[in-house]
């Protein structure tokens, strides 16, 4: 009953004083508020990057040319094309748990068909290349090996190439030019978007690497090649592997590729995205606490007004106890309604940024579980010295205040 009787006089004490009560507590909300939203923000846009790395496909590992010395000539990192339609093979053969590999051309090209014409990335790919990039046909088929062996004239298109040359929508069976040689179009992939890097996947024409090799961009190396591993947990070894099987292909030269994993990728890809949101929140938790401190300052403030309150109270036989707990009681009241108030505002927020702006938010539970601990917390510890305070005043000099 003692207790219930200080939380009763608590709240009478915070209710005399509304408009300072919600002031104080204003502080403790608006830092709540800022937290959550930008916890969701910063969650939604780390989950945005790693569904568009996994859009990119499963398990892939990546081989690129890399730096390379031929005589007196130097160059970088994908500089030139070092990597050979036989190491794609070899990778192929020789690494058993790659379940799939793409030998990959990069060209840009003007393309035409029904007498409109686009430019447009065209890609030299091997037959498992929608396999590994976990992309599938809306409409028609693949190229086969067949295709890739006997230099095939054919092509898949994005659903950008055929916005832009069918607007009629009928491209399966249609012929585009490239470079003035007709492809067949086989199929039309389904639309993907944009990537990680701010490119219009569907905006590309897939055909046979050997015909882009031999047809469109007459050259003898490949840009890269895309290997599909059996699984997540096999990636690094695939990885080592793919590594130790090109440097001994080489026999002894400097290495001129580099292999990396879908991984690593999506680590580079979120790492901004994390970076930012840290920056954001610690802003947000100086705002936090300089709330926090306001819920202190208020509580002694609040002492010192009442000090002739709480000498009448210890006279008539109250305990120091009961005098901190009501001050404790009233602090995290503040503390409580703030964070909970807190919480539902900067769902809102998030919710209000998301739907205007069309950003993605994602609030996870541990961050509304933090924010009202937190905020109990703060009533806690910033509650406790102007409680203790109040305890200890003498009740004869208390009377006495004016």
């Amino acid at each position: 009953m003692r207790f219930l009787a200080t939380c009763f006089i608590a709240i009478r004490a915070l209710r005399r004083n509304k408009l300072r009560s919600i002031l104080t507590g204003l502080g403790i909300i608006i830092g709540v508020a800022a937290v959550i939203a930008i916890v969701s923000i910063g969650n939604g846009a780390k989950a945005q990057v790693e569904a568009q790395v996994a859009s990119l496909g499963q398990n892939v590992i990546s081989v690129f040319s890399g730096n390379y010395t031929s005589g007196g000539l130097r160059s970088g990192g994908g500089g030139a094309g070092t990597l050979s339609p036989e190491d794609a093979m070899a990778i192929s053969r020789e690494v058993p748990d790659a379940v799939a590999v793409s030998p990959e051309v990069r060209d840009r090209a003007q393309v035409l068909a029904n007498g409109l014409n686009w430019n447009t990335p065209v890609t030299g790919e091997g037959p498992d290349y929608l396999l590994i990039r976990a992309w599938d046909l809306s409409k028609g088929a693949m190229f086969t090996e067949q295709d890739v062996r006997s230099v095939g004239k054919v092509c898949v298109v994005g659903q950008t190439v055929v916005d832009q040359l069918f607007p009629q929508g009928d491209a399966v069976g249609q012929t585009l030019r490239i470079r003035n040689i007709p492809f067949k179009i086989l199929g039309v992939l389904k639309a993907k978007g944009y990537n990680i890097f701010g490119q219009d996947q569907d905006d590309v024409v897939v055909v046979p690497y050997t015909s882009s090799m031999k047809r469109v961009s007459k050259r003898t190396n490949l840009n890269s090649i895309l290997v599909q591993a059996s699984s997540p947990e096999k990636m690094d070894k695939i990885q080592q592997d793919i590594t130790d099987l090109l440097t001994q292909r080489r026999s002894g030269r400097e290495p001129d590729f580099s292999v990396r994993n879908q991984i690593e990728l999506a680590q580079a890809a979120t790492a901004t995205a994390k970076t930012m949101t840290l920056l954001l929140g610690i802003v947000a938790g100086v705002s936090l606490v300089v709330g926090s401190i306001g819920v202190m300052n208020i509580m002694l403030v609040s002492v010192t007004e009442r000090t002739r309150e709480i000498g009448i109270r210890l006279a008539i036989g109250a305990h120091d106890k009961d005098i901190r707990v009501q001050f404790l009681i009233e602090a995290m009241i503040l503390s409580g309604l703030g964070g909970a108030i807190g919480v539902a505002l900067g769902a809102g927020l998030s919710e209000g940024l998301a739907y205007f702006n069309g950003w993605s938010t994602s609030i996870p539970a541990w961050s509304i579980l933090a924010g009202l601990g937190g905020s109990a917390l703060i009533g806690v510890v910033f509650g406790y010295f102007p409680a203790s305070k109040a305890s200890q005043l003498d009740p004869i000099e208390a009377l006495r205040f004016e």
